[in-house]
């Protein structure tokens, strides 16, 4: 089997997520790939924004609304990425639900491999509504790591 030539893998900044893409940086560095770490966030109302400015001072609310959120998930996730050896990394924010983000980046970076980890599989929500890992395991069309991080 030809070594992966690039490794989508997506992350939300929770503990689990940082496994997963922990897992796929060092599939990465072992097959020499290109790592391409996405998050996709939604953007806060117009009502969250000011709820946030009131409470936080507008200096600071930034930090939690918009993408600075999404961009320190990223920054922080492609750095564990060079911690565990993926010397070619890059990084992707996109609005949008997690599933189409994820597969359409599948797509558009024609990457062989997309990784996710297991949170939702196991849960009753998971099972009625459908869970990430699940829903991009039949969607995205590639090989697709689930990583246990739960």
């Amino acid at each position: 089997m030809a070594a992966y030539q690039t490794i989508v893998v997506g992350t939300d900044g929770s503990d689990s997520s940082y496994r997963a893409v922990d897992k796929a940086a060092s599939v990465a560095a072992d097959s020499g790939a290109t790592l391409v770490i996405a998050c996709a966030y939604e953007p806060a109302s117009q009502r969250e924004v000011d709820h946030a400015q009131d409470e936080l001072g507008s200096d600071v609310a930034y930090q939690v609304v918009g993408s600075a959120p999404a961009e320190d998930t990223v920054r922080t996730a492609s750095e564990r990425a060079a911690r565990k050896g993926a010397r070619k990394v890059e990084t992707v924010i996109v609005v949008g639900e997690p599933v189409p983000t994820l597969t359409n980046l599948v797509r558009e970076r024609n990457a062989d491999l997309l990784v996710v980890g297991n949170r939702g599989l196991n849960t009753l929500a998971g099972r009625i509504l459908g869970s990430v890992p699940s829903e991009v395991a039949r969607k995205s069309g590639v090989d697709v790591l689930i990583v246990h991080t739960t």
